[in-house]
């Protein structure tokens, strides 16, 4: 279980700001300690738990970066062209060569090693051969065309800093010094329910007033991209004594207990209140539109002063999606002890008006098209319901307004955030 207190979370004003909300959890939460070696292949997408040392020089040794002729610098007429004759011929991993002589010139192809006293490599392009030499024009730099041992990265240094979350070209690295596993914390378990009468399975029979669940598909699929090693839990229906026992016995095998739908104010919405009475609620509205009405909390877990943390989602879909990427990506991060990934908004130009109050941060669903002077700009869709889940699958990302800001005029600029930004 990660290790968190029953009041870890501790806030007692009305709503929440985001900031305030991040900083909590930076400052409180504490990542799961456990930790295992994986395969390389099994790597990708883990947390680093400790800083990975480079076992040696990448690359090990001086070699060729063209397909070309390596020779000795101080050879070379700075002002005409120079005729060297070759004396060898390198490819990509053969042995080290004889050294260079003076006057004289190695055949080198690309990632071959570089004869020991040659300094310099010309691209084959820009020579030419005569019989049993080459002819180079002045001009080239010292140096030019070589991977200088340790270039890359020494040996000693850190190679990879504990907290990353490993990305491809992180593992790609990992294996270029002959690494063939990595220490990584355990992965974040986490159960997953949506909740609600009116919800039910597709597949299932759908009576008239009913909906299907979406809401679980996604937020399962945005788990899966952070790394989580999920449960689904399926559909808890608006009783509130079995909302107590599945979110109690979810928490005793679980770092992180996560529901979407029931944390509003309705007479019907009764997954707040199971948090208070098993658990301890911290707050439960955010100043953020849409998705106002989140829930956060921690439920006691299988061990004395140990609880997992909750949270509780809209259930609106796209309220859904954005409050997990504002709330439940930092805390799955810092739970997974993965180092701090901060959103940050690239600058669009605004192609509509906007108007919000002040106080909270407001998230518009925009499509991204160039406009004619090159400028991409940012068109609202249509529809901004919370529900509508179309405006998800139709436009690129988020269009970002802060707290304090209240009118936005079209032509002015906008952070915006991609959705593959969000979904981590």
């Amino acid at each position: 279980m990660a290790q968190l207190t029953d009041d870890c979370f501790a806030f007692s004003g009305p709503l929440l700001p985001i900031q305030d909300m991040e900083r909590m959890i930076a400052e409180r939460v504490q990542a799961v300690g456990e930790t295992e070696a994986v395969s390389l292949a099994a790597a990708r997408g883990r947390v680093l738990a400790a800083d990975v040392i480079a076992p040696l020089d990448l690359p090990p040794f001086d070699n060729s970066a063209v397909d070309g002729y390596a020779v000795r610098h101080g050879d070379l007429d700075p002002e005409g062209e120079t005729k060297l004759l070759v004396t060898g011929r390198m490819t990509a991993g053969s042995a080290a060569a004889a050294p260079l002589g003076a006057h004289q010139a190695t055949r080198i192809f690309t990632g071959a090693p570089m004869p020991p006293g040659a300094d310099t490599v010309f691209m084959q392009e820009d020579v030419r051969t005569e019989g049993d030499a080459v002819v180079v024009p002045p001009g080239l730099k010292p140096g030019a065309n070589r991977r200088l041992a340790g270039e890359d990265v020494r040996k000693d240094a850190v190679l990879l800093p504990a907290g990353r979350r490993l990305a491809a070209q992180d593992v790609a690295l990992a294996a270029a010094v002959g690494l063939t596993s990595l220490t990584v914390r355990r992965r974040v378990r986490v159960a997953l329910f949506s909740t609600g009468d009116e919800i039910v399975d597709p597949g299932k029979p759908r009576p008239a007033a009913a909906l299907y669940d979406a809401n679980r598909y996604l937020l399962d699929g945005m788990l899966e991209r952070l790394g989580a090693a999920v449960t689904d839990l399926g559909i808890l229906k608006d009783d509130p004594a079995a909302l107590e026992s599945a979110l109690a016995s979810a928490a005793r095998d679980h770092d992180l207990v996560l529901t979407s739908g029931g944390v509003s104010t309705g007479e019907a919405d009764h997954v707040r209140s199971a948090i208070e009475k098993i658990g301890r609620l911290v707050f439960w509205r955010i100043a953020i539109k849409p998705g106002r009405p989140v829930a956060m909390g921690v439920v006691p877990g299988g061990n004395p002063g140990v609880a997992a943390a909750f949270v509780g989602l809209p259930g609106n879909p796209v309220a859904a999606f954005i409050t997990f990427a504002r709330v439940v990506r930092p805390l799955f991060l810092k739970l997974a002890g993965a180092a701090p990934e901060p959103l940050t908004a690239l600058p669009v130009r605004l192609a509509f008006p906007y108007r919000k109050k002040t106080g909270r941060r407001e998230y518009v669903r925009v499509a991204l098209r160039p406009a004619a002077d090159g400028t991409i700009e940012a068109f609202k869709h249509p529809q901004d319901g919370a529900g509508v889940l179309t405006s998800l699958t139709e436009t690129d990302g988020l269009a970002e307004f802060p707290e304090d800001t209240t009118t936005a005029e079209p032509g002015s600029t906008v952070g915006f955030l991609s959705y593959a930004t969000l979904m981590g």
